[in-house]
Formats: structure tokens, sequence, C-alpha cells
């Protein structure tokens, strides 16, 4: 925690950055974000197992982006975040510094080569448990199945926590905020339950990196990282793709290639 401050104090007083995103003490013992734009404030930072929210998502947000180039706190799904948002083209390399906690020091990441070396040198697929867990779902019947989301998304409140947390739901305008036409039906009853969180499911399909913030945010705990976990596993099996890899690179499901076998696309 020490090393991270003193970074922070040595970035900001030599106008490196202008603002280090990271961790403070929040309420209930749970961390939450914060923005220190003052060296004598970097003592306000901390780095422990508390400390669990994607904070690329910060890196979307006009107002944070108006505060000048930032150095951010990364976990190892951050760091898989950037990286799919570079492929997006909605972050500059020069725009940010990535400052990742390796026991007792910090490494600072400046450019998208270094953090792909960073990432690349980690497991990045999914756990064991993350794999047996996938198992477990895929052995049930069709009917099974349906039964299971209906029951989880009959919970939904439709408040939206998911996309908030979501660092790759950053569309300006939401498809369920359009009302001409009205795609996904505002009030939380089954069917626009389901269409939203099926919608957003596939919307994230081939870019989700599993970092887990959607789960986390949900205030009714509805399993939404099986989803994202199962399109995981499905892009990677069927394309050979997985996201936040490298900062230059296809996605699998929006790239169209002339030479493509299925003729159904042509």
């Amino acid at each position: 925690m020490k090393a991270l401050q003193e970074k922070a104090r040595e970035l900001l007083a030599a106008k490196t950055v202008q603002v280090v995103i990271g961790y403070g003490r929040g309420s209930g013992g749970v961390a939450r974000a914060v923005f220190i734009r003052d060296a004598a404030q970097a003592d306000r930072l901390i780095f422990d197992g508390t400390c669990l929210q994607n904070l690329a998502v910060y890196l979307m947000k006009p107002e944070v982006r108006h505060l000048g180039k930032a150095a951010l706190v990364a976990r190892p799904a951050t760091l898989r975040t950037i990286l799919q948002l570079a492929t997006e083209n909605q972050v500059m390399e020069n725009s940010l510094l990535a400052l990742v906690p390796s026991g007792e020091e910090i490494v600072p990441l400046a450019t998208f080569a270094a953090i792909e070396a960073h990432v690349a040198a980690q497991d990045n697929d999914l756990s064991a448990a993350e794999k047996a867990e996938l198992q477990k779902f895929a052995a049930m019947g069709l009917e099974e199945r349906r039964q299971f989301w209906e029951e989880q998304f009959s919970r939904c409140l439709k408040c939206y926590a998911c996309r908030a947390a979501c660092p790759l739901c950053y569309c300006t305008r939401c498809t369920v905020e359009c009302n001409q036409p009205q795609w996904i039906p505002v009030p939380a009853h089954d069917l626009g339950n389901l269409e939203w969180n099926v919608m957003r499911a596939m919307h994230l399909a081939g870019r989700c990196v599993n970092c887990g913030d959607c789960s986390r945010a949900c205030p009714v705990g509805i399993p939404l990282y099986l989803l994202n976990q199962k399109l995981i596993s499905d892009v990677f099996t069927g394309f050979n793709s997985r996201s936040g890899i490298c900062a230059k690179s296809d996605n699998a499901l929006s790239t169209f290639k002339p030479n493509d076998p299925e003729d159904f696309i042509r």
C-alpha cells in the first residue's frame, strides 16, 4: 500500500498524470473508487482484498476524461478491459498509465504493448471453479435451463446497475432508452426482464473480460456472470477468440470476411 501511495505522489508531483484513479476506504468495509488529483491526498489510496471493482469503467466518463491523463490502479481484469477498449478505439495509448500492484511493488505499464505482455504472462482462461459451474449449467436440459433463467430474471428490478458497473456498456444512449420504437419494455415484468438481460449479454458476447462487476452490482444477486462466462466459452470454442488479450483485434461477432464459408451471411 505504501508503494502505491508513494508512486501516486511521485506521478502527481511531477505532473506525469493529472489524476490517479484507485481505491479508498468506503462504508461497510467495502472499498470505493477515489480520484486523487493532489499529491498530498495520495495516502487515501489502499489496495487489499476488498478492492474488487473494475476501475476501467471510469475511463469512459466524460467528466473523468476532462481531468487529463490518468493513472489507473489495475487488477488483471482491468488490464484486459483496457485492451478491449483499445480494440474498440475507445482509449488512446497516451491517455493513461496502468499501475499494477505486485507484492510490495508497483509495476507501471505505460503502453499497450506492455499491458499485452503482462496479460500474456497470466492465465486468462476461466478458472477451474468457473469451468465446473459452467459444466454443471451445460448439463441441464433446455427446459431446466429455461426455468432457471426465468426464476433468476423474475427478480430483476430493471435498475440497470449491471449496465452502470460494466466498463464495456459505454453507449451514450442505451437500447432501453429508445422509445421510438420501443425495443425493450420498460416495466420490470417477465418479458421485459428476459429481453433486457439477454440483449445485454449478447451485446457483450465476444467482448466481456469476465471482471464480474455486473453480478457484484446486482442488488438481487442474479448470477449474470454465468451468462457472460458461457458466452466467453462459446466464442472461444467457436471462433478461437478471447477478448482483452491485445490492443488490436477483430471482434468475433462483428467481423465480416468475404470468403466466409457461411453462405447465409452474404
